[in-house]
């Protein structure tokens, strides 16, 4: 058994390895929801298309997070890692270079695709590498490393959007991702291959009932009413979710999703934590920019900065909250974190897009902050610590499947407030709030009700 403060050699070129590829999902995403409304007038989308610039990239990055981390544990993660990265820099020319909304989105696609191989590998790396402590220091720096892109990302995205066009969001992904593929080839070593093989059935099936999920409720949200294609959509997704979960249960073993695992209550717990909470976030991020730009007449520096108080807070106390997670445990940090986030959704309620920032949108972005930082890195730390050292990959994959797919379906009814024009988007905005604020404060609950105190220092 490892020591509590075990830590390997080079380990500070292992966490600058994860760090960077990990950083190109976080910057990816903050870039992105900043440039909306210029790709949409550039490329003549309306509002259903660009929910689908945000959800061509969450769909596959949801759906194949699972065995993006299971092929890690399979063939190896830094391998995994590094061929996800490379895939994530192509792809991110070819968004840069599309010349309609089609190529575009098909670009996204296989940016999420490459986005589910490294993004589970990075903390799978992260989880084998270091124990006790430090991992929880470890985990720590990496979430702080994840809100600190996440923070250069929305203002630099906005300032490119402005000097160069939106193009240029994509191409800042090429440098970091070349040199996350030059750190970890020389610094990381590799993990033993596993025996199991790929759930392809199982991959399968979860993308098609995403897909079908989410073009449901993205039709729905988009015309304001069940439309004989949205319901039947919907009905899909249901039906080739429960073949998926029937699947599962028969390959057992070999299932990418082990349904043995909710047998645990914790498990369960940060499973329904994690939807709730990170639904609620993922809405909320991609409409604050979109209203500030449409209905306050923001440029897109301006949006991007507006959302930098919520970045740099959690990237500051991040690596202090996973210290301090290995410490106490999750319980208290999980359940007080996501209340205090939801009163921060709450004080987004005062939103006017036409008055001044400081006093309208400046107090719930930094509650948020507060709150968020509480449990991110809490989080991430216990997903990691539930389960044997071999199957790091894939535990950390189901988790952050599961945030993606909150996102999805939050963007997914998204196009419901971004339909609306001047004081109407203004009060779905803070409908849409209200919404977030109840999930937020109910995933605390549920970390209170199933979480033990001791579930971050189980597995060491």
């Amino acid at each position: 058994m490892p020591s509590v403060n075990s830590a390997p050699a080079n380990a500070g070129w292992i966490l600058t390895a994860t760090m960077l590829a990990s950083s190109l999902a976080f910057i990816d995403g903050s870039v992105t929801n900043v440039a909306l409304p210029s790709i949409g007038k550039d490329l003549h989308g309306d509002a259903a298309s660009m929910q689908w610039v945000i959800n061509a990239y969450l769909l596959p990055l949801s759906a194949l997070l699972l065995i993006g981390g299971a092929a890690g544990d399979r063939f190896g993660r830094r391998r995994v890692l590094i061929l996800g990265t490379a895939l994530f820099a192509v792809a991110s020319v070819l968004c840069a270079i599309a010349s309609d909304l089609t190529l575009l989105l098909a670009a996204r696609v296989v940016q999420g695709i490459g986005a589910a191989m490294l993004m589970p590998n990075s903390l799978g790396i992260l989880g084998t590498a270091f124990s006790g402590e430090s991992r929880g220091r470890a985990v720590g720096t990496w979430a702080s490393a994840g809100a600190i892109a996440s923070a250069i990302g929305p203002p630099l995205g906005g300032w490119l959007v402005g000097a160069a066009g939106w193009r240029a969001i994509f191409l800042i992904n090429v440098p970091v991702a070349l040199a996350a593929i030059v750190v970890a080839w020389n610094f990381v070593k590799e993990s033993a291959e596993g025996k199991q093989p790929l759930d392809v059935p199982g991959a399968v099936l979860a993308t098609m009932a995403l897909g079908a999920l989410t073009w449901s409720l993205t039709l729905w949200s988009s015309q304001h009413q069940g439309s004989p294609e949205a319901w039947a959509g919907l009905i899909a997704g249901i039906v080739l979710l429960g073949v998926f979960v029937w699947v599962e249960h028969r390959r057992r073993a070999e299932a990418m999703m082990p349904l043995a695992m909710f047998a645990s209550r914790p498990f369960i717990g940060l499973t329904l934590l994690t939807f709730l909470l990170y639904g609620a976030l993922g809405g909320l991020l991609v409409l604050l920019p979109y209203l500030l730009i449409v209905g306050g007449g923001y440029t897109p520096l301006q949006a991007g900065l507006a959302l930098l108080p919520f970045s740099l807070v959690i990237g500051g106390a991040s690596r202090l909250m996973g210290r301090t997670t290995e410490q106490i445990g999750p319980r208290w940090p999980l359940t007080i974190g996501p209340i205090v986030t939801g009163l921060g959704f709450l004080l987004l309620v005062r939103v006017d897009p036409t008055a001044s920032y400081w006093t309208s949108v400046m107090p719930g972005m930094v509650v948020i902050a507060v709150g968020m930082a509480g449990a991110v890195a809490p989080l991430t730390t216990s997903v990691l610590s539930s389960v044997d050292r071999e199957h790091t990959g894939t535990a950390s994959g189901f988790n952050s499947a599961i945030a993606r797919t909150g996102g999805l379906i939050a963007t997914a009814l998204a196009g419901a407030v971004m339909a609306q024009t001047g004081t109407a988007l203004t009060s779905a905005f803070k409908s849409a709030a209200v919404i977030a604020a109840v999930l937020a404060i109910a995933s605390g609950c549920v970390a209170f009700v199933t979480l033990r105190a001791e579930l971050g220092q189980a597995a060491d």
